[in-house]
């Protein structure tokens, strides 16, 4: 008889067989995705590449700040598309609004609606923060300031959070937001380096439904974004030692946080002018402004607790440039805090803050190349919200992922620039929250994923540098897709070696899990015994019902060469099933 699904199958040892034959003939995705599959896998072959077709302060702050471009009115979306919410729709709703979906997610999008769901997430309150947890945890405990470099407890906060928080769309919204306001804990010069992450991990989580100008305001006084990129300790220009106040801030802010290099129509096109790109800034802008972020340090010299690691930074006023700083066409002056949030809002206003931030949450959501028209859309959310309020993400956030372009999926899959690759990172969370998986003990140990051999390559807050494991310009060079100008940024971080180590470490995840993090897959199991029905729902929960006809049929004949009468059939067959889903190109791009 074949075996049932029970509480006893917890301690059954899944067993998936190597099924790279099964698959190996399924015919090659088309072009519309521009990816091979070069039949899949064992411990084996993957996604393939590109297809070559294919405190305190000083000073008065003056402030003076050339004449704001008038609020524009909000332009209106096009009509959506009139067709009833299927699973598969909600499904796909999911994978781009959250870290995961699962049954009882896709029901509740069914039930609401999409827009409902959306202002069902608005109003929840936050789920409780990686710095309470961390605390909760015992791990503000003295021995932790510097053990393994002060990072204990940070990578399990940010597994539970994104695996099991009760809140997905802020936790999908705020990893969005940590891909390009970046920082990455290894490169923190602190000690307690897991609370400094977790404070402004928990920064992003607040103010992903608030206002981009206010989140502008928090990231500046950041301890860890001050030591990251560098402007913790700043000081005053010293004409008699040649002293210079440390830029790096000033340009990452403009560069990669609110305006990009060129100028940009509010439809995120490139201005131009005779052929030629119009830069957004000066290097004197970046030296100008510069001199606004001086004087800021740490709120007190308290290490015993990590508590000064989510305390606003304060201004030494001897430190402090409390001369005038002119730059985007404003200036600034009298130093102190009124400088520095003049100096923001001068940033704020800039026609390009709009199209650059709303271009970059569309691609880590929904698309990595979408319209002009869709990016002026979100644009006019983000400068209007409706009632003249500007950088309001609860308008932005409604406005990408109500937008016709995003919602249309019959338009998506037809067409040949739409969707994306889905990162490594999303992958984990998606199989994670699909399948109910748990850690009994709270202890989450998934670690860190980036290692390129062994792992995903990518890890939650450990980005390498300032520009993030991917790059919103970037296109895999010599392929189909960089001569036609599009833009594929998860590609960054995808080659063979990484394709062959996330099928291998998810294997090894659906096989058995990490110490006590493990999935449930009973609710799999008693769908096991009919491959059809099996590879459906998994089909539906992972891939949004997106997987090819000759996808499901190369996936069911591999879960239909394990006999029903064999040890643990039906856990083998559902790990068959899901593996091969998660290794599957119908699967990795998400339309």
């Amino acid at each position: 008889m074949p075996d049932e699904p029970s509480a006893a199958d917890d301690h059954e040892v899944m067993t998936i067989p190597q099924p790279a034959a099964q698959l190996a003939q399924a015919e090659r995705r088309t072009p519309r995705q521009r990816i091979k599959s070069h039949g899949v896998l064992g411990a084996a072959t993957l996604l393939a590449a590109c297809d070559s077709a294919g405190g305190g302060g000083s000073g008065t702050g003056l402030v003076s700040v050339p004449a704001p471009a008038p609020t524009p009115t909000p332009t209106p979306s096009p009509t959506p598309t009139t067709a009833v919410l299927t699973a598969q729709g909600a499904s796909r709703f999911l994978a781009q609004a959250t870290m995961g979906a699962n049954r009882s997610s896709i029901d509740a999008v069914l039930n609401t609606g999409i827009a409902g769901w959306i202002d069902a997430q608005f109003a929840r309150p936050r789920d409780m923060s990686h710095w309470d947890w961390l605390v909760s945890k015992n791990y503000n405990d003295a021995t932790n300031s510097n053990n393994l470099n002060g990072q204990n407890g940070y990578d399990p906060s940010v597994w539970r959070q994104a695996i099991a928080g009760g809140d997905p769309l802020r936790q999908r919204v705020a990893l969005a937001l940590l891909d390009f306001l970046v920082i990455g804990i290894n490169g923190i010069n602190l000690s307690w380096r897991a609370f400094a992450m977790a404070a402004y991990n928990d920064l992003l989580l607040d103010h992903a439904f608030g206002n981009y100008r206010d989140l502008l305001g928090a990231m500046t006084r950041n301890a860890a974004m001050g030591s990251f990129l560098s402007f913790l300790g700043s000081r005053k220009a010293n004409p008699s030692t040649g002293q210079m106040p440390d830029e790096n801030y000033a340009r990452e802010l403009m560069q990669l946080f609110t305006l990009g290099v060129y100028q940009l129509e509010q439809d995120g096109s490139v201005r131009m002018s005779n052929g030629v790109p119009l830069e957004t800034y000066t290097q004197d802008d970046v030296a100008q402004l510069a001199r606004v972020f001086t004087g800021l340090n740490l709120a007190n010299n308290d290490n015993s607790t990590p508590d000064r690691m989510r305390l606003p930074l304060v201004i030494a006023a001897s430190a402090n440039e409390t001369g005038s700083a002119s730059f985007l066409g404003g200036t600034v002056s009298g130093g102190g805090f009124a400088a520095i949030d003049g100096a923001l809002d001068i940033v704020f206003r800039h026609p390009n803050v709009a199209p650059f931030v709303s271009k970059q949450l569309i691609q880590r959501m929904v698309t990595s190349n979408p319209s002009r028209a869709y990016v002026g859309r979100v644009a006019a959310a983000f400068a209007n919200n409706g009632s003249g309020v500007r950088g309001d993400m609860k308008a932005v956030i409604r406005a990408i992922l109500l937008d016709p372009e995003a919602r249309d999926e019959a338009a998506a899959l037809a067409s040949t620039t739409a969707g994306r690759l889905r990162d490594p990172v999303q992958r984990l969370t998606n199989w994670a929250r699909a399948f109910g998986v748990t850690s009994p003990s709270d202890a989450w140990a998934i670690g860190d994923t980036s290692n390129t051999t062994q792992r995903l390559g990518q890890s939650i807050g450990r980005a390498p540098s300032v520009f993030g494991f991917l790059r919103p310009g970037y296109a895999p060079p010599g392929t189909a897709m960089a001569q036609a100008g599009m833009t594929a940024p998860e590609f960054l971080i995808a080659s063979e070696q990484t394709n062959l180590a996330y099928v291998n470490y998810m294997q090894s995840l659906v096989g058995g899990g990490t110490g006590d993090v493990k999935a449930d897959y009973a609710p799999m199991m008693a769908l096991a015994s009919d491959s059809q029905k099996l590879v459906d729902e998994v089909n539906l929960i992972l891939a949004a019902g997106q997987l090819r006809s000759a996808t499901v049929t190369a996936i069911r004949a591999a879960v239909d060469t394990i006999p029903l009468t064999a040890n643990n059939a039906t856990l083998n067959r559902t790990g068959v099933a899901i593996l091969l889903t998660l290794a599957s190109p119908d699967y990795l791009v998400l339309q």
